[in-house]
């Protein structure tokens, strides 16, 4: 078939479809799953410019978090990774030499049913540096993946692997020496705007650990480069705060600064559309400790952010604690939800990764395993998910984000 042919087979099909009103044509396309509608962008042009329009997908998935919140057909993303030269220093993980590195999306729900695995895209596997890439966060679909598993990297990612594209941020400014750096990724619904955030903290300029300079760098996914190194943020320290959480237009982190010959820890909050930092006292009673292990989340109704305080000093000597902040940005509405010790229940339960829907804990066991853990009961049901030994669990929302670029396909 010749070229004039298909153009007019594709002029008659647009011509049938012109019968129907536009907004019909819309309403019909939004109730659709995010694979139909990739292939719904085949059928004819005026489809494909529809479906690609960012106000499309806007709509799009307004409607499918709507569905899914009526319904409680919650996703989660779970990153693990199994290495048989796996590490810990310093708080600091390491994966070097053969690796088991999946993906994969699970319903939320009392099953914790898999939905599907997920193919990271090989064109990736050409610029990592180290031997698996680690998930920053998760925002409307999309994916921010850091190159930081071992070896320093600044490869930065943002991907939605619904529709199979992503796109490879340019290098930030690269800090020689030590350094820790700690990363956000969110949303400013004002502009309409990815953002990604990097806390650098020096520690090669000065001797002692609380005069080392923190600076940090925001790239903005509209225009496509980063901000300047800027220094306007509150005296601290980010030490391996690996885990953010992103919740009321803000990226949360745990931090440290010394204040009267004493280090403290707080609360980092950066309001990702004004660009403006502010401070979020801890409890009084979490006091800082070398082997005390704090990790951010977002608190389980998703208003809100909640710690995880993990103390460990042997296999049988150690506590979780678990914290949430009922009133957002009211410090004196800390609210610790339980503690649990070695002797209750008799597992271990080294680290907890986040809240489910369903108002428990996902937990990583020592023996690599997720478990889920009801906080007023404080049972433990197994759900039959390996973790491996390195592991990161987020909530997800598919759609089509990304959708209109021309770059980064896999």
């Amino acid at each position: 078939m010749n070229d004039h042919k298909i153009a007019a087979i594709e002029l008659k099909s647009e011509a049938r479809l012109d019968y129907f009103p536009q907004e019909i044509i819309s309403n019909i396309l939004i109730r659709l799953p995010i694979k139909s509608l990739i292939k719904c962008t085949s059928v004819c042009k005026s489809w494909k410019s529809l479906i690609q329009n960012p106000s499309f997908t806007d709509t799009h998935l307004s409607h499918r978090v709507s569905c899914n919140n009526q319904n409680g057909t919650h996703l989660l993303l779970v990153h693990s990774v199994c290495s048989k030269r796996f590490c810990s220093l310093f708080d600091r993980d390491f994966v070097r030499g053969e690796k088991e590195d999946l993906y994969s999306l699970y319903y939320d729900n009392h099953g914790f049913d898999e939905y599907c695995k997920i193919e990271l895209p090989s064109d990736l596997e050409e610029i990592i540096l180290n031997s698996c890439f680690r998930v920053v966060g998760t925002c409307n679909g999309l994916v921010c993946l850091v190159d930081e598993l071992g070896c320093h990297g600044y490869n930065l990612i943002i991907w939605n692997p619904c529709i199979r594209k992503f796109v490879s941020l340019p290098e930030p400014a690269v800090l020689r020496g030590g350094c820790e750096a700690s990363v956000g990724f969110g949303y400013d619904a004002i502009t309409n705007d990815y953002k990604v955030v990097r806390l650098v903290t020096l520690s090669d300029q000065y001797q002692n650990f609380h005069e080392w300079p923190t600076l940090f760098q925001v790239y903005s996914l509209a225009t496509g480069s980063w901000s300047r190194l800027r220094s306007d943020l509150p005296l601290c320290q980010m030490f391996c705060s690996p885990a953010q959480a992103f919740v009321n237009g803000a990226l949360h982190w745990s931090a440290i600064r010394r204040t009267n010959d004493a280090f403290n820890y707080f609360v980092l909050a950066f309001d990702v559309g004004s660009e403006l930092f502010r401070e979020i006292m801890f409890p009084k009673s979490l006091k800082w400790d070398p082997s005390l292990a704090l990790r951010i989340s977002v608190s389980g109704d998703g208003k809100s952010i909640a710690v995880f305080t993990d103390w460990r000093k042997s296999h049988t000597d150690y506590f979780l604690d678990i914290w949430v902040l009922k009133e957002y940005c009211m410090e004196n509405s800390w609210t610790k939800l339980m503690i649990l010790s070695a002797e209750f229940p008799q597992r271990n339960l080294p680290k907890a990764m986040c809240f489910r829907k369903i108002g428990e804990v996902l937990v990583l066991e020592d023996s690599y395993e997720l478990v889920s853990l009801d906080i007023m009961s404080r049972k433990v049901k197994t759900i039959g998910v390996y973790g491996g030994q390195y592991c990161s669990v987020d909530s997800y929302e598919e759609s089509l984000v990304l959708l209109d670029r021309k770059y980064g396909v896999s």
